[in-house]
């Protein structure tokens, strides 16, 4: 069931989401429905590093990889 909801808003906001919701090839209302939707779930779980990338954690702890000006160098010599 779907039931009207009255919003008081800045005329400059709602002008300006109608912009966006017409660039977005939808309606205002699927805009606040979807927002509202994206609200009330459940927040996404922690990315969970499988068991080959969590054994690579910390493997070049203290040493010295280069940086960025190794990587400058690199770029001008390959793009000379």
């Amino acid at each position: 069931m779907q039931t009207k909801l009255t919003l008081r808003l800045d005329d400059r906001l709602i002008s300006g989401a109608k912009e966006y919701a017409k660039g977005a090839g939808k309606s205002l209302s699927q805009i606040v429905a979807e927002y509202f939707t994206a609200l009330l779930s459940p927040a996404p779980k922690p990315f969970a590093a499988t068991p080959g990338v969590s054994a690579l954690r910390g493997i070049l702890k203290d040493r010295d990889v280069g940086g960025e000006r190794d990587y400058r160098d690199y770029l001008e010599k390959k793009h000379s």
